[in-house]
């Protein structure tokens, strides 16, 4: 596959998300760039604010079948990844498959349950891959999570541990829209469509198999330069040795950085990396890896975020061409 072809499906992609999903394309682009790079993603923002759509849209979209969790304080582990049940017609157990067999899981509120839930998606993340009563399940590809978690209700949740949010590729916010108009717009579209769910209006720009292509692509055909790679490792570098932090970004979140810098070349048409694709993700792939110091952490002056933009501020960027 071409680069130009690659380029004209992930905008046809984004425009057709745009047709339905009223947002920033930016933030489409960064989702879309976290799916070619096969990683997860983590929401934090208030309910209503159109996660549930987005991700919906987005299977639809790429011909990805999709799943959702609603976690809740009951919720137990087989409830996500599935269990044998015995059937009385056959005499012989089999296996009932749970949610996370898909392509696309949507892990709504993910902090609501308690850690022994959040631990059996972890090993679906990471290893992609299902153990029930000691037969383990290979996940079909493409296969990631997309998280939500409310940022302002505490009561009742369970904090992610590090280990669990290291396991995200990139975190993000959708926010409220910015204007007045695209809140309108919103409700114009909903008296459009005649209905609250418009998936089933959606045509598939790709398949999963062309989607899984897509990824292919980007692991195998983008250049990265030694200097972008040494870019990217001193900025990681740099979040242990800033004087707020207790803990630093791993090296996992150096790697995570640099595969969605690949997949943003991509859908930009470029098949090498750049340091403004680093930037753009920085603070995505880095900031909810950091642990501030518990004096600095109860202050707002100070937050991992800031602390990633301040070390772009400081880093010099290559200057020197690293094309192939």
């Amino acid at each position: 596959m071409q680069l130009n072809q690659v380029k004209e499906i992930t905008d046809q992609i984004l425009d057709t998300i745009q047709q339905y999903f009223v947002g920033d394309r930016r933030l489409l682009m960064k989702v879309l760039a976290a799916a070619l790079a096969n990683g997860h993603i983590l929401f934090e923002d208030n309910p209503g604010l159109g996660k549930t759509l987005l991700a919906k849209i987005f299977a639809k979209t790429t011909g990805c079948d999709w799943g959702r969790v609603q976690f809740t304080p009951d919720l137990m582990p087989a409830d996500i990844t599935g269990t044998r049940v015995w059937r009385m017609n056959t005499g012989e157990f089999s296996l009932e498959k749970g949610p996370v067999f898909t392509h696309i899981l949507l892990a709504d509120e993910i902090n609501r349950s308690p850690p022994k839930v959040q631990s059996a998606l972890l090993e679906c993340m990471e290893e992609r891959q299902v153990t029930i009563e000691g037969e383990t399940h290979i996940l079909e590809q493409p296969f990631f999570v997309i998280a939500t978690q409310n940022p302002i209700e505490l009561e009742g949740t369970y904090p992610l541990p590090e280990a669990q949010l290291d396991r995200f590729l990139i975190k993000l916010s959708t926010g409220y829209v910015p204007t007045e108009e695209l809140e309108a717009n919103i409700m114009k579209r909903r008296s459009e469509w005649g209905q609250d769910d418009p998936t089933e209006k959606v045509q598939s720009v790709t398949t999963t198999s062309g989607f899984r292509k897509l990824q292919e692509m980007v692991e195998q055909d983008v250049y990265v330069d030694d200097q972008i790679y040494l870019y990217i490792s001193r900025i990681v570098r740099a979040t242990r040795e800033s004087p707020y932090v207790d803990v630093g970004a791993s090296p996992r979140g150096g790697l995570s950085l640099y595969k969605v810098s690949k997949a943003n070349a991509v859908l930009n048409g470029r098949d090498y990396v750049i340091p403004d694709d680093v930037k753009l993700f920085a603070v995505n792939a880095l900031a909810h890896r950091i642990i501030m110091k518990l004096e600095y952490a109860l202050e707002d002056k100070i937050t991992p975020q800031g602390i990633v933009e301040e070390i772009l501020e400081q880093i010099e960027a290559p200057k020197e061409s690293i094309r192939r």
